[in-house]
């Protein structure tokens, strides 16, 4: 009767520890969040442009602070799989017209990150 319940926790305690082992199995679904930040479109946005045009060119900022009314703020995050989230905060800097008057990116954009896979449709289109 012992020997049935140590081997029957012995078990339980193997297939519950076994499936935590397997790593990688089950596919995790690529995840951005936030404001898509590109690198061509960050270097579009020049000194002097109003917050139309700053708009019109990266989309709604994530966030207006009520404090900071001059400061707009893009946060972009993107999980790739199981790798670790990659984050990107790009703050813009308008003066009391509207104006930009700084535009500052925490860390450059890889291009690898900007680029999405795009489907080739020149190989189905008839000739």
């Amino acid at each position: 009767m012992k020997i049935k319940s140590l081997l029957a926790i012995a078990l339980l305690a193997v297939g519950v520890t076994g499936c935590s082992t397997i790593k990688k199995v089950v596919y995790r679904i690529d995840v951005p969040q936030g404001n898509y930040l590109e690198q061509d479109k960050i270097d579009q946005v020049k000194i002097g442009m109003n917050k139309t045009q700053v708009q019109y060119l990266l989309g709604t900022p994530m966030l207006k602070d009520i404090f900071h009314l001059e400061r707009w703020n893009y946060v972009f995050i993107k999980r790739e799989g199981y790798n670790d989230p990659v984050q990107h905060t790009l703050f813009i800097y308008f003066d009391k017209n509207g104006l930009v008057k700084d535009i500052q990116l925490d860390k450059p954009i890889l291009e690898a990150e900007s680029q999405q896979e795009m489907p080739k449709e020149t190989e189905n289109m008839p000739n």
